[in-house]
């Protein structure tokens, strides 16, 4: 299910292997060093390009045995802070480790799977939610982070409307769809995976999107993290997992389809989804690189910008050094 492929060889570049120049690229499966990455969620076109990396072979070009495993009740951003040996990497997001480091967690974000946030509050068309004016008298549906209700009141407070006439309840994992024919009128969605899952079961939805109202909310999530001490110990791992992971995204950035067959080769449960999947992947191909200089890469102001943001809306107490949270050195160059 996870299994990178095996490329037939011809006979050129057979002898062309033999060459020295090029012996960098042979690597010996009891060499490759095993590391572990842990998904944020369960597979979906988010982590598209770590499955193409897998499959086509990049991770073992960079000499790397690289298992994906999905979360459990212990989330990639508490096994990475906790340096634990068994899992070196993780997806997380801004939010996650702006305020992790803002504790003094060791948390280092080291490239960004999105460019820009595709995040925002997402109702069925049928509740005439079409500002978040409309968001009054009616009953938003989270799972209890500080961040919600500020987000809420940022949208509302520009659109001269009180928060306080909004309800705000814990749906937990509540399915979008199942919840908003219940008690929920909006939820905070990524529209490139529920957005587009509407669309591709015709159901026609309102959307506000955080940065029409804010810029400071054009946050980077998801991103890859890893532990600071990690990093600074193995910084030769860390440089060949992003680049196998970085071919892995400019790969589907390329090929749409085809990554996202290998994504639901990986995820067999994703078949009964694979509208969806190729439809939403067609959505992010283009945004995973967008118009940074290429693909992973993170800008200080960004990270200033969330940061500020959270401490005017005191989500965040403590000072935030920014340079402590980031860092291109692993997804710069080829």
């Amino acid at each position: 299910m996870k299994k990178s492929i095996m490329l037939s060889m011809s006979c050129a570049i057979l002898l062309a292997g033999c060459n020295s120049d090029n012996s960098q690229n042979k690597t010996d499966s009891s060499k490759e060093k095993k590391v572990t990455i842990m998904l944020d969620w369960t597979p979906n076109t988010n982590h598209t390009g770590l499955y193409v990396a897998k499959e086509k072979g990049f991770f073992k070009k960079h000499g790397l045995n690289v298992e994906i495993k999905a979360p459990g009740e212990v989330t990639a951003d508490q096994l990475i802070a906790a340096n634990k040996k068994d899992v070196q990497f993780g997806i997380s997001a801004q939010e996650q480790v702006t305020q992790s480091r803002s504790e003094g967690v060791p948390i280092k974000s080291i490239g960004a799977i999105i460019q820009h946030n595709t995040s925002g509050f997402m109702s069925l068309k049928e509740k005439n939610i079409q500002s978040p004016k409309d968001y009054e008298g009616k009953t938003y549906g989270g799972w209890g982070a500080p961040i919600e209700k500020a987000f809420i009141k940022t949208l509302m407070d520009k659109s001269n409307a009180d928060i306080n006439q909004t309800k705000i309840v814990n749906m937990g994992n509540t399915d979008f769809f199942a919840a908003s024919k219940k008690n929920i009128d909006f939820a905070w969605v990524y529209y490139g995976w529920t957005g587009i899952e509407a669309k591709t079961r015709n159901i026609d939805v309102n959307m506000q999107y955080l940065t029409d109202y804010d810029k400071n909310l054009d946050y980077y999530t998801p991103i890859i993290i890893a532990n600071e001490k990690y990093l600074k110990s193995n910084p030769d791992t860390a440089k060949a997992f992003m680049a196998a992971v970085k071919e892995g995204y400019e790969y589907a950035i390329k090929h749409e389809q085809e990554s996202a067959d290998i994504l639901i080769k990986a995820a067999p449960e994703l078949k009964k989804q694979k509208d969806l999947v190729y439809a939403s992947q067609k959505y992010l191909s283009p945004k995973y690189q967008d118009d940074a200089k290429s693909w992973g890469m993170q800008d200080e102001k960004v990270w200033a910008n969330y940061a500020k943001y959270l401490k005017d809306n005191k989500i965040i107490k403590n000072d935030f050094n920014v340079k402590d949270a980031f860092t291109n050195e692993f997804v710069e160059g080829k």
